[in-house]
């Protein structure tokens, strides 16, 4: 009897020992959280998705958006609404597209509209774009986009070019999501959260503005590293000879087995999962990775890229890895990674105290 006691005993005192340290670590953590701040780091190419998933913490976050910054953006989306017009019109060329009688006045109207008005969309603008983006030829060149440097959100945004033309017009939530504006330099945002701060840099993912990333490198606690699904199929904004994915795998291999970063926990976001499972039911993967044996559906296409990537990164037993299937601008679903990565880097941070 006195032999089971004891052992009963043995095993009550390690539960209590386990839970006072487990309660000794939080008083701690608390103690040292007024002084807590961790940086997470945003890297990946061009149109990866890093700038809408800052904008997501924006929104779940930091409330929102302001009347200057919605001002700013209402201006973007006009100026890249005369841009896609312009980008269709001439890639119907390249296709050997052309309009129809009626539409190909209109876009005689819509060039010379333009040039008294460059940069702001007017009722008149916004008919000959309606125009034009109603003709069957100017929608079946949108199907080819990935031939050109057009993002899927065009045709979100001219299905709605009067709104957008409308004087009292104010971007939404969604609007603002699907705004494309190249990140230049570094932009920073810093959330707080139940009394530490964490610090969001995103740096701009073009070629010409990664030599600015290793200036970033330092005190960082997360890497997060963004790819585009559905870029397997598409060409560099900067260079039309060379393929998104195989630039972006180039990229992911020089920064992940970087000395710097060798020992950083890791999270890989594999983003745009709504276009890239669109995508390869109409464009092959094997058309740009002739080593892919799988079908061309979603549940395989993203196992492949997945282990293409993890297998380009060095074994290290002192680094994290995580991965997430995302669609950017569903709120709920990059809040809810967010918050994963969170807790994980707060539980690292408490016992890295004790």
């Amino acid at each position: 009897m006195g032999n089971k006691r004891s052992k009963k005993d043995r095993k009550k005192r390690k539960i209590e020992t386990k839970k006072n340290l487990s309660i000794e670590k939080q008083l701690k953590f608390e103690q040292n959280q007024e002084d807590i701040e961790l940086k997470m780091l945003l890297l990946g190419t061009g149109d990866s998705g890093k700038s809408t998933f800052v904008k997501q913490m924006k929104i779940c976050y930091s409330g929102g958006f302001s009347t200057s910054e919605k001002n700013l953006y209402t201006c973007v989306i006009q100026i890249n609404c005369l841009n896609y017009t312009k980008e269709l019109l001439r890639s119907m060329n390249v296709l050997d597209l052309n309009l129809s009688k009626e539409k190909a006045e209109d876009k005689k109207i819509f060039f010379k509209l333009i040039q008294a008005s460059p940069r702001k969309i007017s009722p008149k603008i916004a008919d000959s774009i309606k125009s034009l983006w109603e003709d069957p030829s100017m929608k079946e060149c949108f199907k080819h986009r990935n031939k050109f440097q057009l993002p899927a959100s065009t045709g979100y945004f001219l299905d709605k070019i009067h709104q957008i033309a409308d004087k009292n017009y104010k971007p939404n939530k969604t609007d603002i999501l699907n705004c494309r504006i190249p990140t230049t330099g570094v932009k920073e945002l810093s959330i707080e959260i139940q009394g530490y701060t964490w610090k969001l840099v995103d740096v701009g993912g073009q070629r010409s503005e990664r030599r600015k990333w290793v200036h970033h490198f330092d005190d960082v606690d997360l890497l997060i590293f963004v790819i585009a699904l559905d870029g397997y199929s598409q060409k560099l904004f900067e260079n039309n000879n060379i393929n998104r994915m195989h630039e972006s795998l180039e990229v992911f291999d020089q920064i992940t087995n970087n000395d710097y970063f060798k020992k950083k926990d890791l999270v890989i976001l594999f983003n745009k999962i709504d276009i890239f499972e669109q995508k390869i039911a109409k464009v092959p993967i094997k058309n740009t990775f002739p080593e892919y044996k799988g079908q061309d559906n979603y549940e395989e296409g993203k196992v492949f890229f997945k282990q293409k990537f993890l297998n380009s990164i060095k074994k290290s037993n002192k680094r994290s890895i995580s991965t997430y299937f995302t669609c950017g601008t569903e709120t709920n679903t990059m809040k809810s990674v967010f918050e994963n990565m969170r807790k994980t880097l707060i539980q690292k941070y408490i016992n890295s105290i004790f």
